[in-house]
Order: C-alpha cells, then structure tokens, then sequence
C-alpha cells in the first residue's frame, strides 16, 4: 500500500493548496490520504482520464465511495485492489455520489460481488434506472429534434445517431432492483467517522457530497473540482429546467461549509481552499453570462456560442456536452430576462433583450 509522506511540499494554484504535492496512487494501488480514507485513481477514456474513488474504513471492511467505468482497465484495476492492498477487505456499502457511468459504472458488480448494499440519492438512483431501461437502437425522434433545435446539421445528428440509444447501459454493470435512499442532511457512520450527505445540483439531479466535519474533510465527487468546472448542461428530459441557476444555488449552499475543509474530488487532486474555489467557479459561469448576452446582440443558435463559452475545439465526440452546456447558459439568461428564444423551423434562435 502506499502511503503518503510528511515531508511532501504542498502546492499552491489560484488560491489552492494540494497538499500531496501531486502524489497520487499507481493503477491498482491505494493511497492513504487520512486515517481511515484510502484513495484509488482508475482510468477512464475521454478528457478526463481519471476518476478518483475513495475506500472508508468501516467496521468489518471498508465503504466505497464511485467505482469508475464498466470497462475491462478499470475492473482489472479493481481486481489488482483487491488482490494486492486490501486483500483482506470486503466491501461494506456501496455509494455512489452521482448517475454518471464514470462514478457508477461498477457499483452493480461490486454490489453483486460484495453482497454490498446501494446506497444513493433518489434522483441519481431514478436517473440511472431510466437510462439504463430506455437502451433502445434507433434515437428518438424527440431527441432529434432537440439536436435540430439547438443548430447541429445533418452530418452531425447522422454522426451522433450512428451510436444508437443505449451508450448508457453499455458502460455500466446492471445496478441491483433495491438500493437505500440518501437524503440531504442524513448522517452515516462508517467506522470512526460520521458524514453528513450534503445535496447539490446543475451537474446531475441529486448529486451527494459527504461531509465529516470534525474530521475537516469533504468527499466533493464532481460537484466541486479543482481546476475545470463540471459540465452543466441542459438535456432533452427537461429542456424547461434551469440547471446553471441550481448550480449557482449550489454554490451558494456549499460556502456555508467551513472554509479550511480536505477536499476529496472526483477528478484532480485533493486540495484545501474550498471557498476560492467556489468563487471561482461562481465568477467563471457569470463572466460567460455576459460575455453570451453581449454576442447576442445578433441572433444566435447555441452552436454559434461555442466559441464564447469554451476554450478549445468541438469535435463530434464532444458536441453532445458542449450543446447542453451552451442551452444550460442560454437558458439562464433567458430565467434571469436577458434573452429571448424565438423557434424558426424548427430551430432555436437566442437574442438579448
């Protein structure tokens, strides 16, 4: 098992300590980063490249917190975990902070292998159960027109409907029929630690952070990263929602958590400095508010604003992301009375008031 070492520098970035000085465990590995918390690292395909997951000391083994994506690596990866530093373990509840396959992907098999419970929010839990049970081959056709709608052309819906409608289900193990509900504010106690779930949204419905408190550490899966900003985008399930604003009350609810907090994400490395962070986030997102109402003195479509929004190119793999998080922005400007939408032909048109 590795472990970390005091004399390791802590880093600094925009107001960030990470206080492992970019130490992070090997594929297969564990590493300590508290009494009690053991962090894995799996890969995962895409921008991202990794997940983080975390192993809590529980009374007859250890709870896991996220498990990565159904693919053969990660499940190896496991395997080399369990074979190797936690040979000994079992695996006590299964929790999942978010529906996203790259947190959940393995929670059925680790359920199933364990005999481990599930335990989730109810809107993550419900979230998941849909996609996976909506796996059909040909897209729907409201989602084809919600594609039309926010200005993709046909090479673009015909590369995007080329992938059928059942990606969802291919990247994750089936999740078990019964799971236990986590509520805003419920507290569980594993082992010597007491974490009180703490609910946010924007990124996915219900997403559960865990906080210990006393022990000054938060387990944040996406709802606080780093160094990117979780994508918060608007979907073709409820293109009447407004998850930026959910977002920014997101925020908002989180800054009232103690400030000198450990900070445990689901992607980059655990650091301090919560409330910087937050702010950043917060500024970010509102800057790219006035920047979109300023572009739309002329109407737009929301694949027209890319460039406002994002700082790199947006290739086919990533047009489905950069679309919901473009309509997500789009969409609050709209809530807060600064644009108007106007439908020519099916498809979208955005100006400023």
């Amino acid at each position: 098992m590795a472990t970390l070492l005091e004399t390791i520098a802590p880093t600094g970035h925009k107001g960030l300590t990470y206080p492992f000085g970019g130490t992070e465990p090997a594929q297969g590995d564990v590493l300590q980063v508290a009494p009690g918390i053991d962090w894995v690292r799996l890969k995962i395909p895409g921008p991202l490249k990794h997940v983080n997951c975390w192993l809590l000391a529980d009374t007859d083994g250890d709870a896991l917190i996220d498990t990565g994506m159904n693919t053969t690596e990660a499940r190896d990866a496991w395997k080399a975990v369990f074979n190797g530093p936690k040979s000994d373990t079992r695996i006590t509840k299964m929790i999942g902070t978010h529906f996203h396959p790259d947190h959940i992907g393995l929670a059925g098999w680790m359920c199933d292998h364990h005999a481990a419970p599930l335990l989730m929010t109810r809107g993550e839990w419900l979230t998941a159960r849909m996609l996976a049970a909506d796996a059909r081959d040909s897209v729907p056709t409201e989602v084809l027109a919600f594609w039309r709608g926010a200005g993709w052309d046909d090479d673009q819906i015909a590369h995007a409907t080329a992938k059928g409608w059942a990606g969802f289900r291919r990247i994750i193990t089936p999740l078990p029929l019964s799971y236990t509900r986590l509520q805003d504010g419920d507290t569980l106690t594993i082992g010597a630690r007491d974490w009180r779930i703490v609910t946010g949204s924007g990124h996915s419905p219900e997403h559960a952070c865990l906080l210990d408190e006393a022990g000054g550490i938060l387990i944040a899966g996406d709802q606080v990263l780093p160094r990117i900003s979780p994508n918060v985008s608007l979907g073709v399930t409820e293109p009447g929602a407004d998850p930026l604003g959910e977002w920014f009350a997101s925020i908002a609810k989180l800054k009232t958590l103690p400030a000198d907090l450990l900070v445990l994400p689901g992607h980059g490395d655990p650091f301090t400095g919560l409330h910087a962070r937050l702010d950043a986030m917060d500024r970010e997102h509102r800057e790219r508010l006035d920047e979109l109402e300023v572009f739309l003195a002329e109407p737009r479509r929301s694949i027209d604003c890319f460039g406002r929004l994002f700082r790199r190119a947006i290739g086919p793999d990533m047009l489905g992301m950069a679309t919901g998080e473009a309509l997500a922005h789009l969409r609050r400007l709209e809530v807060e009375g600064r644009a108007l939408r106007e439908t020519v032909d099916g498809v979208w048109w955005w100006r400023a008031t």
